[in-house]
């Protein structure tokens, strides 16, 4: 059986992170106390273990969060296959993208599904009382995902400047 040269990225992208995000949320509920801050790198990298249920940076929606931003992650995800499918095979870094949000999306729905605490996030940094959003290696997956495919688009829609 041959195997697409894409899928040879974007299967193991979608493996590894999702294995890495379930590891370390594992990790985290087992060796931290939540809301107790454990220091890694002095006060600017520390590990802090909480439940978000809701979206980034706090995003809610009431007592329907989970069930609301389950489906957005549902459809989003779709729409994100849908566009892997179409994808030439030589589109290697918008198919990393893809597998990179994908992955992230479904690690914190994973979370979403397991319990009604919410998503597991325990990566803090900030200075003192000037903190970031405690966040997950899923989160990170999006956020470089979602850029590296903003990037991709830009440029094969020819949005990017001469």
């Amino acid at each position: 059986m041959l195997i697409a040269p894409k899928a040879r990225v974007f299967y193991p992208v979608i493996l590894l992170l999702l294995l890495a995000d379930c590891t370390t949320k594992n990790l985290a509920e087992n060796h931290l106390v939540p809301w107790v801050p454990t220091q890694v790198v002095g006060d600017v990298f520390r590990f802090t273990l909480a439940y978000n249920p809701g979206a980034a940076m706090g995003i809610s929606f009431g007592e329907h969060s989970r069930v609301i931003i389950s489906l957005i992650a549902l459809v989003e995800v779709a729409v994100l296959v849908y566009l892997y499918r179409r994808s030439a095979n030589r589109d290697t870094f918008k198919v990393l993208a893809l597998g990179l949000v994908i992955a992230g999306a479904l690690g914190n729905l994973i979370d979403r599904f397991r319990s009604a605490q919410g998503v597991v996030d325990f990566i803090d940094i900030g200075i003192g009382s000037t903190r970031f959003w405690t966040f997950n290696i899923a989160d990170i997956g999006v956020s470089v995902g979602a850029i590296l495919l903003a990037w991709q688009l830009s440029k094969s829609e020819g949005l990017t400047a001469t």
